[in-house]
């Protein structure tokens, strides 16, 4: 496992303040003789510590996928399972599949599929917590568009949530990109919407644990 550069600063300021704290904390109630409170407030710092440290965390997974097979972009819990009409780019029906990530979920973001990035697109907008039905539409997200060797495109959109202020991303239109190497990552709680093609055989179900780059999501036809 390693720590995500995202979270390299974050880290850092997070660590200084809580280690001022307990400073503040040693020096106010060992004065007063509340050990016992120290004690607890210790315990506490500690979990807000491993708390910050382990968000940023990224397991080492090794990737082994085939041509036509669609990996979860993030670790999760699959939400949403239906039919909508895509109004951004395909102006058409697409199958959307949405991913909630807590806070205590791996928020590195990796390529559901391979292929040629078509479209990039951030927009600003709202923080409703994810798992609203207008997050998909109304929140700050950023729109990803990539064209398999079938000529089949999908989309894939991060989107803020409540919590989460700063989306990250690192590729551009005309990459090339491959399954399950990373393309960004999301601050705290967010979402991941998948748009896929009818035809997509479909393999997970609303209420799944899916796991980044490990679970199979479905197949293109």
């Amino acid at each position: 496992m390693k720590l995500h550069r995202e979270g390299y600063l974050i880290i850092t300021i997070g660590l200084l303040i809580l280690i001022g704290i307990q400073f503040f904390n040693f020096y106010l109630w060992s004065i007063l003789g509340f050990w016992w409170l120290f004690a607890l407030l210790t315990i506490g710092v500690l979990v807000m510590a491993y708390l910050i440290i382990q968000f940023f965390r990224i397991p080492k997974i090794i990737f082994q996928g085939e041509e036509n097979e669609i990996y979860s972009p993030a670790d999760g819990k699959v939400v949403v399972i239906e039919e909508v009409i895509e109004t951004e780019y395909f102006k058409d029906k697409r199958i959307q599949i949405s991913i909630f990530m807590s806070p205590l979920n791996v928020h590195a973001n990796f390529n559901p599929i391979s292929g040629i990035v078509k479209y990039v697109k951030y927009h600003s907008g709202k923080f409703l917590v994810a798992w609203h039905p207008k997050s998909s539409t109304d929140n700050e997200r950023t729109t990803f568009v990539v064209e398999h060797s079938s000529k089949k495109e999908i989309m894939h959109r991060q989107i803020a949530g409540a919590v989460a202020r700063r989306i990250c991303y690192y590729i551009e239109p005309n990459d090339y990109v491959k399954a399950g190497e990373e393309y960004g990552f999301i601050k705290f709680g967010s979402r991941i919407d998948l748009l896929l093609p009818l035809d997509t055989k479909i393999e997970v179900k609303i209420g799944d644990t899916v796991k980044g780059r490990k679970t199979k999501i479905g197949e293109i036809n």
